[in-house]
């Protein structure tokens, strides 16, 4: 019994090997990031939690039938139709290296399709929210003269979460220039402008971030402690601007990222140029913020044509 269990033991890790192969492979031939990768982690672990899958010939035992009623079961469990594409398109990309690497005759997740969802829009402040959230003055000093610099470089060059708190002094970030040169996605590099008023208040922060800077932290945005602050302390001080500036909703980093790209389309009209500035790879990305301009048009019309209002 001891010797079948040490059996079982061994060809679990053995699988367990196959699938860090694997997240290797994503992080040399997709550069795939750390996040990403976590993600693929959690989702390969799952489809061998879920088909007891502990062999190579146990994995390509497996048929679409075995592949849908996983999802069912995930499904079941209340994980929205979104992750559970996602999950889906994680167990066919590894298939499909079992493929190539290791002679796998067919994908069983090939073909199948994950619940449907809805396209919901992401939710974007106006512009007149924009303004009032990022007009009002610091209240609490030296910190709130961080998180105001922080708020205005999101909204003026629509940057991710982790390409804000992963900024440095003395790169990435050229007041000279008015740019801002970052690393998202898959390790792919891009330049977007910086508006002035964001200048403005990151030199206002930076004329006083010595005062809690640890020694040698190269951060351009630092926690109270005086290290790099993180991508969650962020997402609480925002929450905190925004109620005491009573808006009268969560705001959250991304929201200040969709109303960059929506503002600018609005204004500009060019979707390319959007694409770029956000590190959009598929511009069917972008496309989305199309629909919220459709959106902010529809209600103009609403409000001024005579044949429209409401009587």
């Amino acid at each position: 019994m001891s010797a079948l269990r040490d059996q079982g033991a061994l060809a679990a890790q053995a699988v367990q090997d196959i699938a860090e192969a694997f997240l290797a492979a994503l992080t040399h031939e997709r550069r795939a990031s750390p996040h990403t990768l976590d993600a693929y982690r959690r989702d390969l672990a799952m489809l061998l939690q879920l088909t007891a899958a502990t062999t190579l010939e146990r994995l390509a035992a497996l048929r679409a039938i075995d592949i849908r009623r996983c999802i069912m079961q995930l499904h079941s469990r209340g994980r929205s139709p979104r992750a559970i594409a996602r999950t889906l398109s994680a167990w066919r990309s590894f298939y499909r290296w079992l493929g190539r690497n290791h002679d796998l005759p067919a994908n069983p997740c090939q073909g199948v399709r994950p619940p449907k969802r809805r396209r919901d829009l992401p939710k974007a402040l106006s512009v007149d929210q924009a303004a009032a959230l990022l007009n009002a003055a610091p209240a609490d000093g030296l910190l709130d003269l961080r998180d105001r610099a922080m708020f205005e470089v999101f909204y003026s060059s629509g940057l991710r979460l982790a390409e804000l708190v992963s900024l440095d002094i003395g790169a990435g970030l050229d007041p000279t220039a008015g740019e801002v040169t970052v690393t998202g996605k898959r390790s792919k590099t891009r330049v977007v402008p910086v508006g002035n008023k964001a200048l403005a208040a990151v030199q206002a922060w930076l004329e006083r971030r010595h005062e809690i800077a640890a020694d040698g932290e190269r951060a351009l945005f630092i926690s109270r402690r005086g290290t790099r602050i993180s991508p969650r302390m962020v997402e609480l001080r925002l929450t905190r601007w925004a109620q005491r500036q009573g808006l009268g909703l969560k705001v959250h980093p991304h929201m200040l990222r969709h109303s960059f790209a929506t503002h600018l389309l609005q204004s500009s009209g060019d979707l390319r140029a959007v694409q770029e500035m956000m590190g959009h790879a598929s511009i069917a990305s972008t496309q989305i913020y199309t629909h919220l301009d459709f959106q902010h048009l529809a209600k103009v019309y609403d409000a001024a044509h005579p044949r429209a209002r409401k009587k």
